[in-house]
């Protein structure tokens, strides 16, 4: 699997904007869908992290010929969980639960990492 820079991220509020601009310059060689996925999963995990996790944050990309792996790392040890969507939000891993082919986290001594698997086509 072929790792794609490490991306750390400030705390301020159009860092999930920053991000997607990045990720679309890094995998424009994805097909255009598997693009749109990719970039709002990484902007879904990254705007929890902002929301619900704890500085810094930092973003990995991955990839081989069949999928792309996201990775969210966040200093807080509070797990991220689904919950049912209202008005205030509530969407953010349920979007990542049906754009990933799975998703995950783990803890670890400084926080967490969320991550999804995407399958993806490589132009």
């Amino acid at each position: 699997m072929r790792t794609i820079p490490t991306r750390e991220l400030g705390t301020s509020p159009d860092q999930p904007a920053q991000v997607r601009e990045w990720a679309q310059d890094l995998l424009t060689a994805l097909e255009p869908d598997s693009l749109a996925d990719a970039v709002l999963v990484l902007d879904e995990l990254v705007s929890n992290a902002l929301c619900h996790g704890a500085g810094p944050v930092r973003v990995r990309l991955a990839r081989d010929a069949g999928h792309l792996l996201v990775e969210v790392t966040d200093a807080s040890p509070r797990p991220a969980r689904p919950r049912p969507p209202d008005i205030d939000g509530g969407r953010g891993l349920l979007l990542v639960d049906a754009c990933s082919r799975r998703w995950g986290q783990w803890r670890h001594d400084t926080g967490k990492t969320v991550w999804a698997e995407l399958a993806v086509v490589i132009g």
